[in-house]
């Protein structure tokens, strides 16, 4: 693999996950009114996530995964029910800066280096040019882009742009990272490079990921927990306790506990359907 597509490896000791609570929902439902008829997006949704915990949301098209993500992220007001970010309410854990998003495109200014683009928020935040690229630099450096900063995005490859939004979304120093399939777009090889960096750099940072995909294998292979929800309206049908090592290598995938995990994501979903 050449350097400049690898994370930085770490040599820290694994960190215990805690037991603290990252997002607290319950019996959350969202409605949205239309001129025809209301849609039910979300159903009575309860769910946990603790602080540290790598959490996948998986469904089919439409299921309201993203909607969920918005929910925690305070870009979309569910009609009943209640919704705590870090023991706050969504609106209260924005102003404090607590996520970052990674979206599905990498949503980069093609007229703006990668340091730039990296640097644009924190600036907007009132931090000084030198401050700003120095975080940036940093962050960069996380996700193996050192020697990239003066490129323009329309220089890198599709899985570099999505490095340069992780490190963008990183620089926040957010407590919670919500990534919406930022690695849909992308050729497999790609994919499955950046599914094991992504991994090491949990390993390293242990900040709450919040993460949507369509993909059974990426989702077993990232979670800690995988959060199967039904078509719409989106209800959550079965949350798994992933029983694999935190620390996972591609190889993993060939196991008998990877391939079992998967079978029961498979099971669940096909489950909700018949709901």
């Amino acid at each position: 693999m050449n350097s400049s597509e690898e994370l930085t490896p770490t040599t820290a000791p694994i960190a215990p996950r805690s037991d603290r609570l990252a997002v607290k929902i319950h019996q959350a439902s969202l409605v949205y009114q239309t001129a025809d008829s209301p849609v039910h997006a979300l159903e009575n949704i309860d769910l946990d996530i603790r602080e540290g915990e790598f959490v996948s949301l998986i469904g089919p098209s439409g299921c309201g995964k993203t909607t969920l993500m918005r929910v925690i992220a305070d870009l979309e007001k569910i009609t009943s029910g209640s919704v705590l970010v870090n023991g706050v309410t969504p609106h209260a854990a924005r102003l404090a800066r607590a996520y970052g998003y990674v979206f599905q495109a990498p949503a980069l200014f093609p007229w703006r280096t990668v340091l730039a683009n990296v640097t644009l928020p924190l600036q907007i935040q009132g931090k000084s040019k030198a401050e700003s690229q120095a975080i940036a630099l940093a962050h960069l450096a996380q996700v193996g882009l050192t020697g990239f900063e003066r490129k323009y995005p329309w220089q890198l490859s599709g899985g570099m742009q999505q490095r340069v939004s992780i490190a963008r979304a990183l620089s926040f120093e957010p407590r919670i990272l919500m990534m919406d399939e930022p690695f849909g777009a992308l050729d497999e090889i790609t994919r499955d490079r950046l599914n094991e960096q992504l991994q090491q750099l949990w390993q390293r940072e242990r900040r709450t990921v919040v993460f949507v995909t369509h993909s059974i294998a990426e989702a077993v292979y990232l979670a800690t927990r995988i959060v199967v929800m039904s078509p719409r309206p989106g209800r959550i049908v079965k949350v798994i306790e992933s029983p694999l090592p935190d620390q996972r290598y591609l190889g993993l995938r060939d196991t008998t506990a990877f391939i079992e995990v998967a079978h029961a994501v498979r099971e669940a979903l096909a489950d909700g359907h018949h709901d």
